[in-house]
């Protein structure tokens, strides 16, 4: 049956105790649907917060967790988009068609956009009476474009309002792709992405509240903090200056005691080694060490900023006297990121960390403090790859307070405990379409008990598995990496491998693992993207906003080119050109009124630009990438710059080519898209010229 049901049919339904028959105790009988919010962040680690053994400053959050209670083994899917679209949906992320990232790799269980056999939050409370908002990062498409196509954009999958990003990471002061319902906006002067998120959020409880008073609310805050780059106002870095001067080590150290004192962590298990990959403060220079305090005071002040935020939000449903009878989830997307290697990218040269001219993460020795007292990262499915805090608040259903659930659960579960929250079931079907059923299970009944029917829960990320049947986990890095097998009752810290002692029950949790891979898109494991094989041209007459797709672009592998174009109109900055993406790609472009030229390939990144500006009122500009790699600049016929770039692309990109934008990840050193709002009256490309 289509999913349809009336807000008079649904507190009739939960008065007479229809679908919430046996409402566990300590879930009092709903007296109307509650207001839902969901908040999730992106990168955070799992004792980064101070209800989880945090020194972070995170008192809003502390408040919730009080007067609530806190999840010790509540796990995501170890990476941002398969946890979104998990969150989302109800379901594994290949069963969205996100077992990745938002590019198609060719199967259905990786085709970087949200299928139609899932249904969103929007999609399933809209119809039970709710308004529906999100604020925040969306990034379960690959279409992130001013013009879409925009079928799997918030509002077009079930959200009444919008603002945030459509895309994945990217500056805190002037992201790409903001966007507003589905018109694309410009950030203000001042603006700062967290505290935008929350301003936004809390404006959607005052204006639903205040036009629709009898009517319930679903907001889902999507986070970017506090994912690199490390971007935080100056106030709130310098108030965090200082505490991280005696290293990660210190830092992880203290944070395992308060998690033991709190009971998050058993006492009897074991803290981790440190990352052997990771650096020895004690061998860092005095200025490096000041250096890497910075990055954390940085990284600290994007958390502060987010719970800031939070306590915005939970003063707007005061106001509105929704407070009480609001059901607030707060968790985070993956572990603790350690991207960058030990220390982290590097600044740009010149950037101050935190402000937009830097660009720079924290690296893994933070990372490894941060997802204390667990192995390993984001990306990973060891622990802490995938554990995630879980705080629910619920003043007028959660009767425990400032109490821990041990009960193992999963991002799939939020659905359907939103769901029967509001008084209903996932539904079989929405309108024509027939849906995958739902994956996860309601936790309404662990918020009062702590207690939950066994199941087995299951991940794959880039080839890293896992599956979790009771206190047993099964565990492998990389496709063909061996499976390792965990008692986490006694060992979470997953320090002692018990494969080989009990083959038995590694062979039958492998066929498990084996068995759900069949079944929910998961196969095959880790598939590669297509490779564009590019046109055979070699000379293109382009236009300006054309946008080729990778098989209809120049075959540019290891093959030098030259540009040519006519600018009638030359803005200060904009794209003139690009093919690829941030991996593999070129891009020539206007920096600062300069001519410039980015090439990343496999050897490194390399720039070329020029010092004098560009005429305002047009020129002939010419770029030649030579075969040994060098590359020449020239205006109206004049060369303006010379330089040379590590080698020539080591591949043919997998993105298309564009003129006058750049729609993937940035090439060149520019934020989003970098639109050429001037004129470009020809331009021309050819491979191998003479």
């Amino acid at each position: 049956m289509p999913y349809q049901a009336s807000r008079r049919d649904i507190l009739k339904t939960l008065a007479t105790g229809g679908l919430l028959v046996g409402l566990p105790r300590g879930v009092a009988a709903a007296g109307d649907q509650p207001d839902i919010v969901v908040v999730m962040v992106d990168d955070m680690g799992f004792s980064d917060i101070g209800c989880y053994g945090g020194e972070i400053e995170t008192p809003n959050l502390d408040a919730l967790a009080a007067n609530g209670v806190r999840f010790t083994q509540f796990y995501n899917t170890a990476r941002c988009c398969p946890s979104r679209a998990s969150l989302l949906t109800g379901l594994y992320p290949h069963q969205t068609g996100i077992g990745h990232m938002v590019g198609d790799k060719g199967h259905d269980g990786y085709r970087g956009d949200l299928n139609r056999k899932c249904a969103t939050f929007g999609e399933l409370l809209g119809p039970l009476g709710y308004g529906t908002y999100l604020s925040g990062k969306w990034h379960v498409t690959k279409h992130t474009g001013p013009k879409g196509p925009m079928d799997n954009w918030p509002r077009q999958r079930g959200f009444d309002r919008y603002f945030g990003t459509l895309n994945g990471a990217g500056s805190f002061w002037t992201p790409a792709a903001l966007t507003r319902d589905n018109e694309p906006i410009t950030p203000d002067q001042g603006f700062y992405y967290t505290d935008a998120i929350s301003g936004n959020a809390a404006a959607f409880i005052r204006d639903h509240h205040a036009k629709t008073p009898d009517k319930p609310l679903f907001l889902y805050v999507a986070h970017t903090a506090p994912h690199w780059p490390l971007h935080a106002p100056a106030k709130t870095v310098a108030k965090y200056r200082g505490r991280y001067r005696q290293g990660w080590d210190a830092v992880r150290a203290a944070r395992h005691q308060r998690q033991k004192k709190l009971g998050i962590v058993d006492p009897t298990w074991q803290l981790t080694e440190r990352d052997p990959s990771g650096s020895d403060w004690k061998s860092l220079p005095p200025e490096k060490r000041d250096e890497m305090d910075h990055r954390m005071a940085v990284y600290a002040a994007q958390v502060d900023h987010m719970d800031q935020g939070i306590g915005r939000i939970v003063s707007a449903l005061k106001r509105a006297g929704r407070f009480e009878n609001t059901l607030l989830l707060f968790l985070a997307d993956n572990g603790g990121c350690a991207e960058g290697g030990p220390l982290g990218f590097e600044r740009k040269k010149g950037g101050t960390l935190g402000e937009d001219s830097s660009f720079a993460s924290y690296g893994l020795s933070w990372a490894n403090a941060s997802n204390t007292p667990f192995r390993r990262y984001k990306h990973w499915v060891h622990e802490g790859g995938i554990s995630s805090p879980l705080i629910a608040h619920w003043p007028e259903r959660i009767r425990a307070k400032g109490e821990l659930r041990t009960t193992p659960a999963h991002i799939i579960d939020i659905v359907p405990t939103c769901l029967a929250a509001a008084g209903a079931t996932y539904p079989a079907q929405l309108g024509e379409r027939v849906l995958t059923p739902c994956e996860g299970t309601s936790l309404l009944s662990v918020f009062a008990d702590d207690r939950l029917p066994a199941r087995p829960l299951f991940w794959e990320h880039e080839g890293n598995r896992a599956v979790r049947v009771g206190d047993w986990k099964l565990v492998a890095k990389g496709k063909t990496g061996p499976w390792e097998l965990y008692d986490l009752k006694a060992d979470r810290t997953e320090t002692n491998d018990l494969a080989a002692k009990d083959p038995e029950r590694t062979t039958e949790m492998a066929a498990l693992w084996q068995a759900w891979a069949e079944r929910c898109n998961v196969l095959p494991l880790c598939p590669r993207k297509p490779r564009g094989k590019g046109s055979k041209a070699k000379r293109f007459t382009l236009k300006q906003g054309q946008d080729l797709p990778a098989a209809k672009s120049p075959y540019v592998k290891r093959r030098p080119l030259r540009i040519q174009a006519v600018l009638a109109e030359i803005p200060t900055n904009g794209t003139i050109l690009a093919q690829g993406g941030s991996r593999a790609g070129y891009a020539l472009y206007v920096k600062d009124g300069c001519l410039a030229f980015t090439l990343r390939s496999k050897k490194g990144n390399g720039t070329v630009t020029a010092k004098t500006p560009l005429p305002k009122a047009g020129a002939r500009i010419e770029l030649l990438l030579a075969k040994d790699a060098s590359v020449r600049l020239s205006a109206d016929g004049r060369e303006i710059a010379q330089g040379k770039v590590p080698e020539l692309l080591y591949d043919m990109p997998t993105e298309g080519l564009q003129v006058g934008f750049d729609s993937g990840a940035a090439i060149g050193e520019y934020q989003g898209e970098n639109r050429f709002t001037g004129k470009i009256g020809s331009l021309t490309l050819e491979l191998d010229p003479e």
